[in-house]
């Protein structure tokens, strides 16, 4: 009767186990297993289901891929419990750049009328004012009165970009008649400073023969140079 002793090797059986991959995150396991606690105690990001990239606790969408993370619904702003574990039902895509065109158009054709009107209607025409037959005087003219009339329209360009896209709309009227919404990289709301911020970030975009402005037709996530600079998208529901 003989023995063998195989010295140095394991003999515990080995089990393989078939481990489902999408459950191999704890994520991904918190989501199925529909537990409250489980997926409250993941901390403060979650990471996209679509692309998984890793966003804040209070985004709306993923801003790597355009997936929606909750319903936009009154306003109200819901949880990562509530918004993964129910499927989105209002879908973003970036604006291309036609469609900020146009947008921009409307906005600069209203701002033209409105603050034509209030500073220059006045001073046409009068002895001393705005030559209502020379529709260059203003770009002529370097006078100290001609530089702050054109301060004022910068001002009024200013306060109604940066009031309005930083605003509950998220949009100026232009835009906001084309369903564009201009949000941070989260899909956040704007704070007035960045705003500010990407409104006068525009000038370097225009410094650069309007390049800047074209990024938006061909970059990834149709951002044009100051939406870069200032960490914003331009987006539309679908």
């Amino acid at each position: 009767m003989g023995l063998c002793c195989n010295s140095g090797r394991d003999e515990t059986p080995r089990v393989d186990l078939d481990v489902d991959p999408l459950l191999s995150s704890p994520v991904a396991f918190a989501r199925a297993s529909g537990s409250p606690a489980a997926i409250d105690g993941l901390g403060d990001g979650l990471n996209c289901p679509k692309c998984g990239t890793l966003l804040p606790e209070d985004a709306r969408f993923c801003g790597a891929c355009g997936e929606a993370t909750s319903e936009a619904a009154d306003g109200q702003q819901n949880t990562p419990s509530q918004a993964w574990g129910r499927p989105a039902q209002v879908r973003v895509a970036y604006a291309g750049f036609w469609l900020r065109l146009v947008a921009y158009i409307i906005d600069n054709l209203l701002l033209g009328f409105v603050l034509g009107n209030l500073l220059l209607r006045p001073l046409m025409g009068r002895p001393g004012g705005i030559p209502a037959d020379d529709p260059w005087f203003l770009f002529k003219n370097t006078s100290p009165q001609v530089t702050a009339l054109l301060l004022l329209f910068l001002m009024g360009n200013w306060a109604y970009f940066s009031v309005l896209e930083s605003s509950p709309w998220r949009a100026t009227l232009g835009k906001k008649a084309l369903g564009l919404e201009v949000v941070d990289l989260a899909g956040n709301r704007l704070s007035f400073a960045r705003a500010s911020g990407r409104f006068f970030a525009k000038v370097l975009s225009s410094m650069t023969l309007l390049v800047g402005f074209l990024m938006a037709a061909f970059t990834a996530r149709k951002q044009a140079l100051h939406d870069m600079l200032a960490g914003c998208l331009v987006i539309r529901k679908v």
